[in-house]
């Protein structure tokens, strides 16, 4: 079992490369070592940190892969269900740059499936029972990865809330989903991954005459944890607002 979340890891091949640390990542780790009650041995808690800093390494080795390929990397995070592998396949119709997905799941391949059917380049890496990935499961897909003819890779990490907010997998930034079926809570109830954002996504927006969900209350707990944070509002039905999540990526792209 894996000491930090309590998941299954698999076996990694580490590399020995010295990179620079992530400092989001350190500092999601640094709030999952001190504020889970059940990680208060000294003992563990060397452990963990010996596991973030492995990964961490790793992780600077798949950024400067994309940078050399000249690949902007972006980590998809969200719970189950709240339209990450939906918003890459309608992204597909409307994006004037070339992605490919490297895609996270316990178990099947369906959702690299349903990429692959729209035409876009997907590898799926299964976890077994380990609820998120981490940077030496995406260096694995990396290698099935076009770079060269790539503008954006993203990772699509497992559904989960928690866990992948404490791993740097090697991206350039961080996008989290956040869809209007799933309550007013979840950004207060998970401070960590929502701190990690780079870009907040609400989903599913044309369903908000059906539940209870305060848009602007959610962006005001939102900057309350990161002020700088992008926000944006979103339904597969209404490309308008799929072309400013394309507007914003090629802006970030532009910026690098």
């Amino acid at each position: 079992m894996c000491q930090d979340c309590g998941c299954s890891i698999t076996d990694h091949h580490h590399h020995d490369h010295e990179h620079s640390h992530d400092s989001s990542s350190h500092q999601a780790a640094h709030e999952t070592l001190h504020h889970n009650p059940q990680l208060n041995d000294s003992k563990t808690i060397s452990v963990i940190k010996k596991i973030l800093d492995k990964n961490d390494h790793e992780a600077s080795h798949n950024r400067a892969h994309f940078d050399n390929h000249k690949v902007l990397g972006i980590n998809l995070m969200s719970s189950p269900g709240s339209g990450k592998t939906t918003l890459l396949e309608h992204m597909s119709e409307i994006a004037d740059f070339k992605y490919a997905v490297v895609e996270g799941d316990l178990e099947t391949s369906k959702d690299a499936d349903r990429l692959t059917a729209k035409g876009i380049k997907a590898v799926q890496i299964q976890t077994g029972s380990a609820c998120h990935l981490d940077a030496f499961m995406v260096h694995k897909g990396l290698h099935d990865m076009p770079l060269d003819d790539l503008d954006v890779c993203f990772i699509e990490n497992v559904g989960n809330l928690v866990c992948p907010a404490s791993y740097d997998v090697g991206t350039h930034l961080n996008i989290v989903l956040v869809s209007v079926p799933e309550g007013e809570d979840k950004i207060i109830k998970y401070p960590v991954m929502f701190r990690t954002a780079d870009l907040i996504l609400i989903t599913k927006t044309d369903l908000l005459p059906y539940f209870e969900y305060d848009v602007e209350k959610e962006k005001a707990e939102a900057r309350k944890l990161k002020p700088n944070v992008d926000i944006l509002e979103v339904s597969t039905k209404d490309e308008k607002s799929l072309q400013a999540v394309v507007d914003w990526i090629n802006f970030k792209r532009k910026m690098r």
